[in-house]
C-alpha cells in the first residue's frame, strides 16, 4: 500500500456500558477508503488532548491565543438527565464534535501520527466479543428543527428509496392492482404512524405498503455478489504479493464471500475482489452488533408482520376540515397535508 493512510471522517456509533467502565464506539474512514470500528474511554481523550497541545503549542494557543485552531475538548455536565448513561450519551455528542473539529484543523495536526496512532484500531478494538456484561446504547436520533408557526412549507419532502424485502401484493390509490417484487426499490412519499407508508413504484404507482416490508437499502449494494458473505475484520495489515491477492490495512472491514480449507479465502474490500490469508481475520465483534444490514438479513428469513390499517376516523381526526373534505371526494392527490399542524396526514388506506 502506497503511502501512510489517514483518517478523514469519523462518526458515533454507540455508548459501550458495563458496571465500571464506558468507552465511545466510532465508525473511522481512512484515507485509503477502508472503515474501521473503534471503541475509546473519556481518559483517553483527555491523553489525545494533552499530547496534542504539547506537540502544537502554536495550534494550541498557548503561545498567542489568537493563533489557536486546536479545538477544546468539552466535557458534559454532571446535572444532565439521565445519570451516568445520560452523561455518557452526552459526552459522545461532545467527542464527535471534537473528532471532526480535529479532522478539519491542518494537515500537520490532522495528519499527524498523535491522531492517525489514536484512531489506528488496537487489539481490544479486534476483538471479536465485548466485554461481559456490556451494554450497548445507541444515541437517539436529533430532532429537526422547529418550523415557523405561520409558514405553510412542509420540510423533508424529498422521497426515500427502501428495498422490498419480500414480495406483496395490495392496490395503488386508483384501485388497480400494485405488486411489489422483492428488492424492488421503492420511493416513500408519507410515513403515517400506523405502519402503512405511502410509496410509489417506478411505473409511478402511488399505494400505501407496510412498512415491515421495506428496508434501507446500502449504497453500492447492487455492485455486490448475490453470495455475499459475513463480515469480517484484519487482525494484521497484509500486502498483497500477487494479483488475485487484496492489499488491507489492519482493523479494516472485509465481506468474506469464499472459504476455503485451503487458507485462503475469496474476500471484498471495498470495490476490490481477491484472496487473504484467512489465518489474519476475525469475526467482527461491535461491528457485527450495529451492522444494521446484518440485521436486516436475518429478519428477512420470516415474513414481516403486516400492521393493522388504521380506520378513516383515526386519520380525519389528525386532519384539518379541507383535508377531511378531499378524503371524503377520495381524491388521492389531495387530501394529504394536515395545513393546520404542517404535517402529514394520510387518507384511509382501507378506501380504494
Amino acid at each position: 500500500m502506497a503511502g501512510p493512510r489517514h483518517p478523514v471522517s469519523v462518526c458515533t456509533l454507540a455508548l459501550v456500558q458495563t458496571e465500571r467502565h464506558q468507552t465511545f464506539a466510532f465508525s473511522v474512514s481512512w484515507s485509503d477508503d477502508s472503515d474501521t470500528f473503534v471503541r475509546r474511554s473519556w481518559d483517553e481523550f483527555k491523553t489525545l488532548h494533552k499530547t496534542l497541545k504539547e506537540t502544537f503549542p502554536v495550534e494550541a494557543g498557548l503561545l498567542r491565543r489568537s493563533d489557536r485552531v486546536l479545538p477544546k475538548l468539552r466535557d458534559a455536565s454532571l446535572l444532565v438527565r439521565g445519570g451516568r448513561t445520560g452523561r455518557g450519551l452526552a459526552r459522545l455528542r461532545l467527542l464527535e464534535t471534537y473528532s471532526r473539529a480535529l479532522l478539519g484543523a491542518a494537515e500537520r495536526v490532522s495528519r499527524s501520527p498523535a491522531l492517525t496512532g489514536f484512531f489506528a484500531p488496537q487489539p481490544l478494538d479486534l476483538e471479536p466479543t465485548l466485554p461481559p456484561g456490556s451494554l450497548v446504547i445507541l444515541p437517539a436520533p436529533e430532532e429537526p428543527p422547529p418550523r415557523p408557526p405561520d409558514s405553510l412549507t412542509v420540510p423533508g419532502l424529498e422521497a426515500q428509496s427502501l428495498r422490498c424485502l419480500q414480495p406483496f401484493s395490495t392496490q395503488d390509490m386508483q384501485g388497480r392492482p400494485f405488486q411489489a417484487r422483492a428488492q424492488e426499490a421503492l420511493d416513500v412519499l408519507l410515513r403515517h404512524p400506523s405502519g402503512w407508508w405511502l410509496v410509489a413504484n417506478e411505473d409511478q404507482q402511488t399505494a400505501w405498503f407496510p412498512a415491515p416490508y421495506l428496508e434501507e437499502a446500502a449504497l453500492g449494494q447492487e455492485q455486490q455478489p448475490l453470495g455475499s458473505g459475513p463480515q469480517f475484520c484484519t487482525a494484521l495489515a497484509y500486502e498483497s504479493s500477487h494479483e488475485d491477492e487484496l492489499s488491507v490495512p489492519a482493523g479494516a472491514r472485509v465481506r468474506v464471500l469464499e472459504t476455503s480449507d485451503r487458507g485462503w479465502w475469496l474476500c471484498r474490500f471495498g470495490r476490490r475482489s481477491g484472496l487473504l490469508p484467512a489465518v489474519r481475520l476475525r469475526p467482527e465483534g461491535l461491528g457485527a452488533l450495529l451492522s444494521r444490514r446484518g440485521l436486516n438479513r436475518e429478519a428477512a428469513t420470516l415474513p414481516p408482520t403486516v400492521p393493522a390499517r388504521p380506520t378513516l376516523s383515526a386519520i380525519q381526526s389528525r386532519c384539518c376540515t379541507i383535508t377531511r373534505r378531499a378524503l371524503l371526494r377520495k381524491d388521492p392527490l389531495e387530501g394529504v397535508w394536515n395545513c393546520a399542524e404542517g404535517k402529514p396526514n394520510a387518507p384511509d388506506p382501507g378506501e380504494d
